[in-house]
């Protein structure tokens, strides 16, 4: 694995900054856009996706790193369990929903597979 040497690098961001900007796209129009709790919640939790990553980075310990990886998938995790209220309330389609999802769970995988790597390399 290369030297990542900026949080930018690192593939999880950046598919967790793609999940930020589709949600946010998502909760600007439509129903979704007027209720807001369930609109600020699911920003919050694509939001803490992207940001427990960069900031989990400039940790002092893999130990520390691999914490904040921990929760930046569960917030990914959030925001599929989010866009299922989303979809029962009749916010979105299922289209919609599974374009969202798919790049909520890309985001996850990404993101538990890096923290798979960090605890392996802690091993050796």
């Amino acid at each position: 694995m290369p030297l990542i040497k900026k949080f930018e690098d690192i593939l999880a961001w950046q598919e967790a900054r793609k999940l930020v900007s589709s949600v946010y796209r998502l909760a600007s129009s439509g129903a979704l856009a007027k209720d807001f709790g369930l609109r600020d919640q699911i920003q919050r939790a694509a939001v803490s996706s992207m940001t427990n990553i960069a900031e989990g980075f400039d940790c002092e310990s893999q130990v520390e790193f691999a914490r904040f990886l921990g929760i930046a998938r569960r917030s990914a995790v959030e925001v599929q369990s989010l866009l299922y209220a989303a979809l029962d309330v009749g916010y979105i389609d299922e289209t919609t929903f599974k374009v969202e999802y798919q790049q909520a769970e890309k985001t996850k995988a990404l993101i538990g597979g890096l923290k798979h790597s960090l605890n392996r390399s802690r091993q050796t």
